[in-house]
């Protein structure tokens, strides 16, 4: 039987699975991380405070490529939704600072007018390399 090209990843808890959503897949030689916002491993929002939030979300997508074998200097493309440009992008290019480091990964950046919760302010999604995919 051939081996599967596409496989999932997920922690425990996998707070993502009633949603029917993969935290994570590897396929092709790549780990795509699923949007991670700034929610605690029980599903709780960590605060109302931007960088609060920003932080565990760049947690949750660490959290996530670890468990498939990959860090943050592994990504690729970072992809992160905010729902005020205006009033956080200093803060996102923090977050970036705190998080990613030279290569800096390709990123887009947009204003969104909500996420999946209301009291969601950002969503961080990844590309990375998978570590243990063969060298091309």
């Amino acid at each position: 039987m051939p081996a599967t090209r596409i496989a999932k990843v997920a922690t425990a808890p996998d707070w993502y699975a009633p949603y029917r959503i993969s935290q994570a897949v590897r396929a092709g030689g790549f780990i795509h991380v699923s949007g991670q916002a700034g929610f605690d491993e029980r599903g709780a929002t960590v605060s109302d405070d931007f960088l609060t939030q920003g932080r565990q979300a760049f947690a949750n997508v660490q959290r996530v490529l670890a468990e498939a074998g990959a860090t943050l200097a592994d990504v690729v493309k970072i992809g992160i939704f905010v729902r005020d440009m205006a009033a956080v992008l200093p803060d996102v290019i923090r977050l970036r600072e705190e998080f990613l480091t030279e290569p800096y990964p390709a990123d887009t950046l947009l204003e969104v007018s909500s996420l999946a919760r209301p009291d969601w302010q950002i969503e961080v999604e990844a590309i990375a390399l998978d570590p243990s995919a063969p060298a091309r």
